[in-house]
């Protein structure tokens, strides 16, 4: 990975840095600071559990974080752009 290139990104000044417990943050990868793929719940291939009211937790989740986080991302965009679309009543 290229030091801030296109897929990758890392904020070592923000104050939540890095956001989940690893063992070492040298390629944590902050390009993603959200996952997109939050949206397509139990399909979205991350290590999430859900909790009290049907919320998703993805704290145990580096899919986004990780070397080949930004090519998996992109690889579901078509899954997020299917539940995007407008559906005819």
């Amino acid at each position: 990975m290229k030091e801030n290139s296109f897929c990758y990104y890392k904020n070592t000044s923000c104050g939540y840095f890095p956001c989940h417990k690893v063992e070492n943050d040298e390629d944590f990868n902050c390009m993603f600071c959200y996952c997109p793929l939050y949206a397509l719940g139990d399909k979205c291939g991350g290590n999430f559990r859900y909790i009290e009211m049907g919320i998703k937790d993805c704290s145990q989740c580096l899919i986004p974080h990780s070397e080949n986080g930004y090519q998996y991302i992109n690889s579901k965009f078509f899954e997020i752009v299917e539940l995007a679309k407008k559906k005819d009543d």
